[in-house]
């Protein structure tokens, strides 16, 4: 994750305040989210509406990682073996709430065992332990905005690549979680993993700026995954009926 500053060190993420344009950005993305659940009736969403959104999540990460697999595959319980990866991880990503509460590390560790891959749940060296270390004790220690924070896992877990393989599939679950986890889609009703799917283009490119192109490419980033997450939130089961 880029070096924060030293002004709040009781937050290491308080710095994102700085960033021109960013508090904004996922303040307004943050309003969007919250008016369509209102709007359509969160406390009258069912488990088949959340059910469709995993779905929907697992194709389109399924897709980003390679996958030519249709969404009437998932429907059918098949697909190749990226798909059949992501479906698997779709369907316990929900229960993983309590462990990202404690430990992060280890519910990125479950989520990686889900998906198949080889060595599961293990980071391929010790820099890589340390890595999903220092980023597990910055989310246990940060209040900073729960759309923010799912958007620097996702980058940080991509940047990283901690485990052998999948860690696409690792990432995006990981951002669906925080955002239930930390209040944002208790109900996993929004999807954005197909945010950023519709913004394929420019998901790749903010993803190797944030990993090569330091404080500018973390800003960079930031601005991007507001805007997809407000995709993901229009690629909902609660709009699309």
């Amino acid at each position: 994750m880029p070096h924060p500053s030293t002004e709040n060190p009781a937050d290491p993420l308080a710095w994102l305040s700085e960033l021109e344009g960013v508090p904004s950005a996922f303040a307004a993305t943050r309003d969007g989210v919250d008016v369509m659940l209102r709007d359509r009736g969160l406390r009258k969403s069912t488990p088949e509406q959340t059910a469709e959104s995993l779905l929907r999540g697992a194709h389109a990460s399924a897709v980003l990682e390679g996958s030519a697999s249709s969404m009437e595959d998932l429907r059918a319980d098949a697909g190749d073996a990226v798909a059949q990866a992501a479906l698997r991880v779709s369907t316990e990503v929900l229960s993983l709430v309590p462990v990202l509460g404690r430990s992060p590390a280890q519910a990125f560790a479950r989520l990686h065992a889900l998906t198949g891959g080889p060595a599961p749940g293990q980071p391929i060296s010790p820099e890589k332990t340390d890595r999903l270390q220092s980023l597990s004790r910055t989310m246990l220690s940060t209040t900073a905005p729960a759309m923010i924070v799912a958007a620097l896992v996702h980058a940080d877990l991509m940047a990283a690549q901690p485990f052998a393989d999948r860690n696409g599939i690792v990432a995006r679950a990981a951002e669906r979680l925080v955002l239930v986890a930390r209040g944002v889609d208790p109900a996993s009703l929004v999807v954005p993993e197909a945010g950023h799917l519709a913004l394929r283009a420019e998901y790749e490119s903010n993803l190797r700026g944030y990993r090569d192109g330091g404080r500018n490419g973390l800003h960079g980033w930031l601005l991007y995954a507001a805007q997809a997450q407000a995709k993901g939130a229009e690629a909902s089961p609660l709009r699309l009926r």
